[in-house]
């Protein structure tokens, strides 16, 4: 990277010890000098946690598991550790994650949780105009119209760091003012591309856990073998790109080298394409509006020589088709959708639950919430909660 194309940019990171989170430091390791790492977070991996401060020295961190924050604090009465610990300031729970969110020191917050917990964080850094590198889709699943007028509001830039939000990003670079006439959204098809219902029907979390092209975190890897990941990101490409449902389709593309494509209305499509490596989009993210030198594998078309396409199949993985009806009728369907499926995906980890159990209960959830179509911030939250107690009393009652 030339030193004179780019200032310092101070960037935050909520879920550093995640997957996205340690790509993100790796990006920042391998241009070192052009980043400071203010804040960094963990829900219960202290001991990585540890070793992230040793390497770049943030000012402030926070553990959300407030067992595992109980835990790091002894760590300040380590002789080994006091004097490395003495000058961060140590936070714990959701308040922790918003104050570091709201530093007005930083320029950048990565956020990389997983799961609703980002919503409020984001909130909070966007009214700072502060830039959202945005890796938690959640936060626009359960809120995006919110987010979204508040990021307009405060000018605020989002820029995605999800490979597919990437691509369109990057499509629509230069393209101000010519209208979007279909997003080509790409999916690998996971796991269990090509397989029928009845094969479905008994899978383990192994199964579902072996992706054949991206390393993940196992949330996101469940959610990628239901199809529901790529749901999710239908919805956020609504609230990111301004498009219809309708004009959001799917491409079920097992090679992984076209991210996704914007269509426009004279016909021509255009696409990004490379290699399946999370720290392209993430780098990108962080040096927007430049792209900078990496050693990363470039593509090579010779070798890949094939690419192809298939429709998704909505009977084998329903959870792709519950997400477009919920964005298509709008007000809380999302948000009951996005916490179903968080409570249900955990179940499936823990083996309480079967693989198709995930898109049944959703369905459930949907059908006996109280619908409200124009939520608040608090309604969303609270419908939130509503969700998960659902799932985990109607499970509760079914087993006993």
């Amino acid at each position: 990277m030339d030193k004179n194309s780019i200032n310092i940019k101070n960037i935050s990171i909520l879920g550093s010890t995640g997957s996205i989170g340690r790509q993100t430091l790796d990006v920042i390791r391998n241009n070192s000098g052009y980043f400071r790492v203010i804040g960094l977070s963990t829900n219960k991996n202290i001991d990585l946690l540890l070793e992230q401060i040793k390497e770049f020295r943030p000012k402030m961190v926070t553990i959300f598991d407030k067992d595992s924050y109980q835990k790091f604090l002894k760590y300040k009465k380590n002789q080994e550790f006091a004097e490395l610990l003495d000058n961060i300031k140590i936070l714990n729970g959701l308040d922790g994650l918003v104050e570091i969110a709201k530093s007005k020191e930083i320029s950048i917050l990565v956020t990389a949780v997983v799961g609703m917990i980002g919503l409020l964080p984001t909130i909070e850094a966007i009214k700072n105009s502060t830039t959202i590198a945005l890796a938690n889709k959640e936060t626009l699943v359960t809120a995006g119209k919110i987010v979204m007028e508040q990021a307009r509001k405060f000018k605020a830039s989002i820029i995605p760091i999800d490979s597919e939000h990437s691509a369109i990003f990057q499509c629509l670079n230069g393209e101000s003012g010519n209208k979007i006439d279909k997003i080509l959204l790409t999916a690998s098809g996971g796991p269990f591309r090509g397989k029928t219902t009845d094969e479905l029907e008994n899978v383990t979390k192994k199964d579902a856990l072996n992706h054949p092209n991206w390393i993940m975190g196992q949330k996101i890897t469940i959610d990628s073998s239901t199809l529901m990941n790529k749901g999710l990101e239908v919805i956020e490409a609504k609230w990111l790109f301004d498009v219809d449902p309708d004009d959001i389709i799917v491409h079920v593309h097992p090679q992984s080298i076209i991210h996704s494509m914007v269509q426009f209305k004279d016909t021509s499509v255009i696409a990004q394409l490379g290699c399946p490596d999370m720290r392209v989009p993430i780098q990108y993210a962080l040096t927007y509006p430049k792209r900078v030198d990496n050693n990363y594998e470039k593509l090579d078309l010779f070798k890949i020589s094939n690419l192809t396409f298939e429709k998704p199949d909505l009977n084998v993985f329903p959870c792709l088709k519950i997400a477009y009806d919920c964005l298509k009728h709008g007000g809380t369907d999302c948000t009951v959708m996005n916490a179903a499926n968080e409570v249900l995906v955990e179940m499936f980890l823990d083996d309480l639950i079967k693989f198709y159990d995930i898109p049944k209960y959703i369905q459930l959830a949907i059908d006996k919430h109280e619908y409200i179509e124009n939520p608040t911030l608090s309604e969303i939250i609270d419908t939130d909660k509503w969700t998960r107690d659902f799932i985990n009393d109607y499970l509760k009652r079914k087993v006993n």
